[in-house]
């Protein structure tokens, strides 16, 4: 059995995360000790290490919730988690087209000043003033 503080070392996961996770039901709740601690088995530990791992990867909660449910009926077909991963691939792709976007006009606006001039005359101050000097939307 692990504590709180236990779970937390081993996963990288803040307390307060995981007492969080455990109020929205991704977490199943712990047992208590005779002093009211929490106290996680192997399989709290493995079901907070998924979420992580699913977390560091961009899953929503939601998400991580309806892969859970997949989870715990392993009889069940995997098209709704491959439909989960392939939604969660195009959000981080349109996510990169957008700081694609973003660099090439930060890389635009700031070579638009030497930065050896006064603020009065700083090209990138007055790109971030006017949204009419950028190339495009971003």
């Amino acid at each position: 059995m692990f504590s709180i503080g236990e779970l937390s070392r081993r996963t990288k996961v803040k307390v307060p995360t995981i007492r969080y996770y455990e109020e929205m039901g991704l977490l199943a709740e712990a047992e208590r000790t005779s002093g009211n601690q929490r106290r996680y088995d192997k399989a709290g530990l493995e079901r907070l290490s998924f979420i992580r791992h699913a977390r560091d990867l961009g899953f929503s909660i939601e998400a991580i919730s309806s892969l859970i449910e997949l989870q715990e009926h392993p009889d069940r077909s995997c098209e709704t988690a491959t439909d989960i991963a392939t939604s969660q691939l195009a959000d981080v792709r349109a996510k990169i087209k957008r700081l694609k976007l973003l660099e090439k006009e930060l890389t635009r606006i700031s070579k638009g000043c030497d930065g050896h001039g006064v603020s009065e005359d700083c090209y990138v101050l007055a790109a971030l003033a006017d949204h009419e000097l950028c190339d495009r939307e971003h």
